[in-house]
C-alpha cells in the first residue's frame, strides 16, 4: 500500500495538471464551432443590413453622399406608406388574437383529454404545417373565392352567396391564421406540459371550477408561453409576404408586398430599403420582449 500511494499521488498530479489544457482545447474547439455560424450571419445577414440601414441614412448630392433622414420623412410624410403600415400592424393584431384565442383551448383540450379523439384533433389542428402556402393560397381561393366552392354549396340550398373575404384584408387574416396555428399550438402546448395535473386535479378537490383552475392555476403558469408564441407570430406576420400577396388587396397592402412592389415596379430601391428598416424596427420591439421573457423563464427555472 505504501508504495501504491505515492504512484497514485503524482498520477493524480499529472491528470490536475493536464486539466486546463483539456478544458482550452475545449474552449477552442467550442469557439471554432461557433465562429462559423457567427461568420455566416454576419457576412450574409448583419453585414447587408448595415449598409442597407446606411443607405437609407445618406443622399447623394453634388458635393458626394452625405448624412440626411429625407427617406425616413418621406416614409413618415406619404399617406399611401403610412396605410400600408397601419394595414400591416391591423392584420398582425388581428391575426395574433385570433392565433392565441383559437390555440388556447385546443392545447388545453388536447392537454387534459385523455379519449382517442384528441390524437384526430391534434392531426387536423397541425395539418397545415405540412401544406406550402402557395398551396394553402390557392385552395382558399378556390374555396372562399368568388364562385367558389362555398358559393355554389349556399347556392346549391337556396342561400344567397356571403360577400368573398379574397383580395380584402380578412383575405390574409384567414390564410395567415391557417398556416400559423400548427406552430402556435405548439409552443402552447409546450407551456402546458409545465402545468402540474396534481395542481389541477388539488384545486378541483377544494370546489374550484373550471374557469378558476383556468384563471387561477393555468394562465399564471403559462404567461410566459403565451408572450413568447405571441412574439414568435407577430415577427412571422409582419414579414410575411406570399399570403398577403396572393389573397390580400393591392391597395393599401402590407409591407410585404408594398416592398416588392417598390423596389420592382416602381425602381425605387433605396426607399424598399427604408420600408425594410421601418419594418424591422417594429419587429425588433417584439425581438426584445422573446429575449427578455425567455432570460427570465429562465431564471425562474434555475430558482
Amino acid at each position: 500500500m505504501s508504495s501504491a500511494d505515492p504512484a497514485s499521488g503524482a498520477a493524480a498530479s499529472l491528470l490536475a495538471a493536464e486539466a486546463p489544457v483539456r478544458n482550452d482545447r475545449r474552449g477552442l474547439w467550442g469557439l471554432l464551432l461557433v465562429a462559423v455560424p457567427v461568420a455566416l450571419v454576419v457576412g450574409l445577414i448583419l453585414w447587408p443590413v448595415a449598409l442597407s440601414v446606411l443607405d437609407t441614412l445618406s443622399v447623394t448630392t453634388p458635393e458626394g453622399r452625405r448624412f440626411s433622414l429625407a427617406h425616413y420623412r418621406f416614409f413618415l410624410s406619404d399617406g399611401f406608406s403610412l396605410r400600408n403600415l397601419w394595414l400591416t400592424i391591423w392584420v398582425t393584431a388581428v391575426s395574433t388574437g385570433l392565433l392565441l384565442g383559437l390555440s388556447l383551448p385546443i392545447a388545453l383540450y388536447l392537454r387534459f383529454s385523455h379519449s382517442r379523439l384528441a390524437g384526430y384533433v391534434q392531426t387536423i389542428a397541425l395539418f397545415p404545417l405540412f401544406v406550402p402556402s402557395i398551396l394553402l393560397a390557392y385552395a382558399l381561393i378556390r374555396t372562399l373565392g368568388p364562385n367558389g366552392t362555398l358559393d355554389t354549396l349556399l347556392n346549391a340550398v337556396g342561400l344567397p352567396k356571403i360577400p368573398s373575404p379574397y383580395l380584402t384584408p380578412w383575405g390574409p387574416i384567414i390564410g395567415l391564421v391557417w398556416d400559423n396555428l400548427p406552430l402556435t399550438l405548439l409552443i402552447v402546448l409546450a407551456g402546458l406540459g409545465n402545468v402540474s395535473q396534481a395542481a389541477v386535479e388539488a384545486a378541483r378537490d377544494v370546489g374550484a371550477n373550471r374557469l378558476s383552475v383556468l384563471r387561477h392555476i393555468i394562465l399564471p403558469r403559462i404567461t410566459g408561453t403565451l408572450l413568447v408564441a405571441a412574439c414568435f407570430v407577430v415577427l412571422g406576420l409582419f414579414s410575411a409576404f406570399t399570403l398577403p400577396w396572393l389573397l390580400g388587396p393591392t391597395v393599401p397592402e402590407m409591407m410585404g408586398p408594398f416592398m416588392r412592389r417598390t423596389i420592382i415596379d416602381v425602381d425605387q430601391p433605396t426607399q424598399a430599403r427604408t420600408q425594410a428598416v421601418v419594418t424591422f424596427l417594429f419587429c425588433a420591439v417584439f425581438a426584445w420582449f422573446y429575449v427578455r421573457s425567455t432570460a427570465r423563464n429562465r431564471r425562474e427555472n434555475e430558482r
